[in-house]
């Protein structure tokens, strides 16, 4: 089969499109013949090898975090899935194997897909998708009403955000570029703030949440624009977040939460159904076949990508 591997970590002169053997699945797992994939950042700062701490040092690697496809076998312990079925995988980053024509998921990182929306777009869903309810959710407890701002509103995670933060009720802005200032009012931003023009974190308004989906604006810099009981949360683990969390309530209100993004049913049948009844618009920047990966991968690393990136692997 095709896949996308690396020999080492490194820069995308690693990358390689080559054949691979088919991958071994055990008796709790699914082999699903691959039809997307979605690229996130996550995926070349594996490549790089920024968390091999959780990667090991084994190689060949094939890349890639969350695929939609359909399932081509079943180890003997499966009980929910059938060959044919469709459904969307999360092999993890320590797992990883989503860039080639068939991948090994567990059965508890499956899920059944959605008939009313493409594989593109199913396969966008589990990283960012989760990701922006979770922090917007669960870490940030947002609520109706609430003042919210999105950094990075126009990327992967953020366009997610701004969606799902407006269905809560919130009064949504948006940070971004000028130039995806529209698309942001689009999906339903109350207001825009185009960072090449305006420093949020020195502006007059205060926000009772600041999500950071592109760990771009550190808790010290946003404090002074977080309410009094305001919360950021931050999709990068730093130490200053790390100490915040503990010296919450010790010197002051405001708060700082890291998300760390969890599978969970219940999370992605709520994301899904929002986009089957149109209340959230899965934002595709490109597509790109499985063999230019390199190419998807760059573009994800310049930052500049409007929404998700996929690979289309059928």
């Amino acid at each position: 089969m095709k896949a996308v591997v690396i020999n080492k970590y490194g820069g995308n002169d690693v990358v390689e499109i080559k054949d691979a053997p088919m991958p071994s699945c055990g008796p709790e797992d699914i082999l699903i013949k691959v039809h997307a994939a979605c690229i996130n950042p996550v995926d070349w700062k594996v490549r790089y090898g920024h968390i091999k701490i959780i990667t090991g040092s084994t190689f060949p690697k094939i890349l890639g975090n969350e695929c939609a496809g359909e399932v081509a076998g079943t180890g003997g312990r499966v009980k929910k899935f059938k060959k044919g079925d469709h459904v969307v995988g999360w092999p993890s980053v320590r797992r990883l194997g989503a860039f080639a024509e068939y991948a090994c998921v567990g059965e508890t990182a499956t899920f059944p897909k959605s008939k009313d929306i493409t594989f593109e777009e199913t396969a966008c869903i589990p990283i960012a998708g989760l990701t922006a309810l979770q922090a917007l959710r669960d870490k940030g407890r947002i609520a109706s009403g609430k003042k919210v701002l999105i950094n990075g509103a126009s990327g992967g995670v953020g366009h997610f955000a701004v969606q799902i933060a407006k269905i809560f009720g919130a009064e949504v802005t948006g940070v971004c570029s000028g130039a995806n200032a529209d698309l942001v009012k689009s999906l339903g931003a109350d207001s825009v703030i185009d960072y090449t023009k305006q420093d949020f974190t020195k502006g007059t308004e205060r926000y009772d949440l600041i999500f950071d989906a592109v760990a771009k604006r550190s808790f010290r810099e946003c404090k002074s624009v977080l309410g009094p009981n305001g919360c950021y949360v931050s999709t990068l683990p730093s130490l200053s977040v790390i100490v915040s969390q503990y010296g919450t309530g010790l010197f002051t209100a405001k708060k700082a939460r890291t998300i760390m993004v969890a599978p969970n049913s219940s999370d992605l049948a709520w994301v899904t159904s929002r986009i089957e009844e149109a209340g959230i618009k899965v934002v595709i920047d490109r597509v790109y076949p499985l063999g230019q990966a390199k190419e998807a991968l760059a573009y994800s690393e310049s930052g500049r990508a409007r929404g998700k990136i996929v690979l289309n692997v059928i």
